[in-house]
């Protein structure tokens, strides 16, 4: 008996039909389980990493042959006459920061009270907008903004682009900003109102410095999103072939350049196009890297 208690301790196995006990049984599915769950997370790695290979090594390809210094040097031009893209470029940055001036502060405000003020009626409300926001196609934003601003003042512009897109950076701000001082441990918060701070100090200077880099992620997601976005735009800034730096006109971007130069049936314009693409992308890519790097240096 005792050497036989001692196998099925230490092998699991059982005097009966069997040969095996329910633990141990249960210990062999969850071992399983395990196994399926890791090979399936290892198998979505490696296609989401083939996906996005897939894509970045496209655009080097089309688009690096159109990549030159008449590119940023240049406007768009008609086909075959050697046009860039420095109007496009120029009015993207316009833009793209005008909207994150607009819409990373109100979304740090909105995501503050949220989390540490909002708990009536009217937080739930703020927060059913911005859910409403964060999921609404964003042609139907640009259609808004093109009936309160375009419409009234019968032009198109570069401030009605930017608040275009500002109304879209600004869900994604307010969530990210709510999530991100919620993990923020209560004993932070608790100290520093023990030490008699007052809560707005508490939540500015402690809180929200903590939770920094989950916050600047969220802008930059927002940044992402707005960055590459067409359809607003066409409603609102629509487009301009000229060098304009006035964002009270029409002002070009590189999401509506890549648009009307891709399906186009020039193939210089088609290569803008790719390039286009190509600038947008590791633009992006360019911005995350070098914030990343500053909080890791920070941290440091």
């Amino acid at each position: 008996m005792p050497g036989h208690s001692s196998e099925m301790v230490s092998g699991g196995k059982n005097p009966g039909r069997d040969g095996w006990t329910s633990s141990g049984r249960l210990a062999m599915r969850r071992r399983l389980t395990d196994r399926i769950a890791t090979i399936l997370s290892y198998a979505a790695t490696a296609v989401s990493i083939i996906a996005l290979s897939s894509i970045l090594w496209t655009l080097l390809v089309r688009g690096l042959p159109g990549l030159s210094l008449i590119t940023f040097t240049h406007s768009t031009a008609s086909p075959g006459m050697q046009g860039g893209l420095a109007n496009a470029i120029i009015g993207s940055i316009i833009q793209t920061v005008l909207s994150i001036m607009i819409g990373a502060p109100l979304g740090l405000l909105c995501g503050i009270y949220l989390a540490d003020y909002g708990r009536g009626t009217l937080s739930q409300i703020i927060r059913f907008v911005s859910d409403m926001l964060l999921s609404a196609p964003s042609i139907l934003i640009g259609l808004f903004i093109y009936q309160l601003l375009v419409v009234p003042t019968g032009h198109f512009s570069g401030y009605a682009g930017a608040l275009a897109l500002a109304i879209l950076a600004l869900p994604i701000v307010v969530r990210t900003t709510e999530d991100m001082l919620r993990l923020v441990p209560v004993s932070m918060r608790e100290a520093g109102i023990a030490l008699g701070a007052a809560k707005w100090r508490v939540t500015l200077f402690i809180c929200l410095r903590a939770a920094q880099s989950g916050v600047m992620t969220g802008i930059l997601l927002a940044v992402a999103r707005v960055s590459g976005e067409t359809a607003p735009l066409l409603f609102t800034s629509l487009g301009n072939l000229d060098w304009s730096v006035n964002p009270a006109g029409p002002m070009a971007s590189l999401p509506v350049t890549i648009y009307q130069y891709a399906g186009s049936s020039y193939d210089d314009w088609v290569q803008l196009a790719w390039t286009g693409a190509l600038l947008v992308t590791f633009g992006v890519l360019a911005i995350n890297i070098a914030v990343r790097t500053g909080f890791g240096r920070n941290r440091t």
